[in-house]
């Protein structure tokens, strides 16, 4: 089984963190895993997952299946908009 290497921002913290995942990895477990080490302690359906540039929808399928790519960049944003104080 071959591993995915992802990047992913995460919007709440303003950090970029390095993921290796096998291709069968549902894209749900990569908002998981990435809300985790950057300890920021909301629950993953507050926020969407972005590649290029477009929400990946169906959390349910594989990151192969939603075609993510090698080294691909990922943004994790918050699925509301907070006010800017």
């Amino acid at each position: 089984m071959s591993l995915v290497p992802l990047r992913v921002m995460v919007e709440d913290v303003w950090d970029e963190i390095f993921l290796e995942l096998p291709r069968d990895t549902p894209v749900a477990e990569v908002k998981r895993v990435a809300l985790e080490r950057t300890k920021v302690p909301r629950n993953p359906s507050e926020f969407v997952l972005k590649f290029r540039g477009a929400e990946l929808v169906d959390e349910s399928l594989s990151l192969a299946d939603a075609g993510l790519v090698p080294n691909g960049a990922l943004m994790l944003l918050s699925r509301r908009r907070r006010p800017v104080r």
